[in-house]
């Protein structure tokens, strides 16, 4: 067995020209890991668009209609940062299948990586920063009503507080929301996570490497969850637009290691999700977003899954 990959040819939809989000990094991504040898056509799992009253466990009837109907009013649609369009709509729904398939994969192999996802800054009633709908929170919400998990760990390592998912599991003990971000950037107000932990501007890898360290090991025997959710934005890399740290691709890709080997050796399932990442050079960012999954092929042989 090779490591699942999920990927669908729907997680693109046109945007402006122009615009500031990388949108077509998804599909560069996928094109890579074959380019590569990272990863054959047999490994990829194509998601399904789920019901909307899935998206419902998490997000209020009234935003999700709104949103998926194109009625949403500027101001909202402002606050997300994408312009609307049924493509996109289409979009944000499939990649929600994607993470939702990425965790089911993960419990049944150990390890399964999306090429999409960790959109954390939707709040139940309104997206924002680029997000729409919380993938990762909608997920815990599914595998849980269907009784394949009770507790959940999401290990959130995007340069930016994944506020909304913070806010969403705020008063609930069986999702632990560990974030550990770039403490002087978006979001202005932050959301209080199970675990914070708020790194200074220009970061250097041995340094984060060591802070992931004091703490993820411990998480894990304190928690013990049935699956662990990661984040594994690239944005703290030094090239990074929006980052303001200083991590490598070498110290990303020694993140993706420590994180995916810590989790395996103890037995813990992980699904990944490839989070932010924004930059002037495409090829440069789709190959830091390729570093999960060519950390998560070598753990997941490493540990014959």
């Amino acid at each position: 067995m090779d490591l699942p990959i999920i990927y669908h040819p729907d997680y693109i939809a046109p945007l402006p020209e122009g615009h500031r989000f990388p949108m077509s990094k998804f599909r560069q991504l996928y094109e890579l890991l074959l380019a590569d040898g990272v990863a054959n056509q047999e490994q990829f799992h194509t998601p399904e668009r789920p019901p909307l009253e899935l998206i419902e466990l998490v997000h209020t009837p009234s935003y999700v209609q709104a949103y998926c109907e194109g009625t949403l009013d500027a101001k909202a649609q402002r606050r997300i940062g994408l312009p609307w369009s049924p493509a996109l709509a289409n979009r944000t729904c499939v990649a929600v299948g994607g993470t939702i398939l990425t965790a089911k994969l993960a419990l049944s192999q150990g390890l399964a990586c999306n090429t999409a996802g960790g959109t954390h800054h939707a709040f139940p009633n309104y997206g924002s920063g680029f997000c729409i709908f919380n993938d990762l929170a909608i997920a815990c919400r599914v595998l849980q009503k269907l009784g394949l998990v009770q507790k959940i760990l999401i290990v959130d390592l995007d340069v930016h507080q994944g506020d909304g998912t913070a806010f969403i599991f705020q008063d609930d003990d069986s999702v632990f929301t560990f974030s550990m971000h770039c403490e002087v950037n978006f979001p202005g107000t932050k959301q209080n996570s199970d675990l914070d932990v708020p790194l200074p501007v220009g970061m250097e890898d041995d340094a984060y490497l060591q802070t992931l360290a004091n703490y993820l090991s411990d998480l894990l025997s304190k928690v013990k969850p049935d699956l662990v959710f990661y984040d594994a934005g690239v944005d703290p890399h030094i090239g990074d637009r929006l980052g303001k740290l200083a991590l490598t691709d070498a110290g990303i890709f020694r993140r993706e290691m420590q994180v995916l080997s810590t989790c395996m050796s103890s037995g813990y399932p992980v699904a990944c999700v490839i989070g932010g990442g924004y930059a002037d050079d495409m090829k440069s960012l789709v190959w830091r977003h390729s570093l999960l999954h060519r950390a998560a092929s070598e753990v997941y042989h490493q540990y014959k899954l």
